[in-house]
């Protein structure tokens, strides 16, 4: 940040800002271009945001081979030989493709972006899909009503649906947009 002499600022300007700076307290969006250059940039801003990311690194319960066999083999087998180990059913024996991650998100993109398989991943070319199915923040609660007979009746869901479908923010938006985006940065280092 260039000094504030330098800046074209009113000398009311200067001192308002000097005020906000003594007194601990956050620059109105006014200020920040002046300060800080006019640099294009788009920005997320929300209550309580911050910069730290997940580091954590833990083994994975469950890693599963999601490919099918062929039917038949292809006509040109030979173009393939050394790409993949495969058993007598035709599915992968070793290396890092196809693979079906169960857990929590963060903590799955954590390890692999920091764990003892980033080597081996970025041996195989990398990762070229994430899908981590979040919540979508639209506030349901996933009960229905349902109609037997002349009666209406209101589904509401058990205690493992509640918790695995929930899709309300008790915290707000701000909680929502804390917890996607610790997720979006992981996705984009890993």
């Amino acid at each position: 940040m260039p000094p504030l002499s330098s800046l074209k600022l009113s000398d009311q300007e200067k001192q308002e800002i000097i005020r906000y700076l003594e007194a601990d307290k956050p620059l109105p969006e006014k200020y920040r271009f002046f300060l800080f250059g006019d640099k294009r940039e788009v920005e997320l801003v929300w209550n309580g945001k911050t910069n730290d990311v997940c580091n954590v690194v833990l083994p994975f319960q469950t890693i599963e081979q999601v490919d099918e066999p062929r039917a038949e083999k292809p006509s040109d087998a030979s173009s393939q030989i050394g790409l993949f180990s495969t058993d007598e059913r035709g599915r992968q024996l070793k290396g890092w493709t196809n693979k079906l991650i169960w857990g929590d998100n963060k903590l799955i993109l954590s390890s692999l972006k920091n764990g003892p398989l980033r080597e081996e991943i970025e041996a195989q070319g990398g990762i070229k899909l994430i899908y981590i199915d979040p919540p979508f923040d639209v506030g349901a609660d996933f009960s229905m009503d349902l109609e037997i007979g002349g009666d209406t009746f209101t589904k509401k869901p058990n205690i493992l649906e509640e918790i695995a479908y929930r899709d309300t923010w008790g915290k707000g938006a701000d909680s929502f947009i804390a917890m996607i985006y610790e997720r979006l940065v992981l996705m984009r280092v890993c």
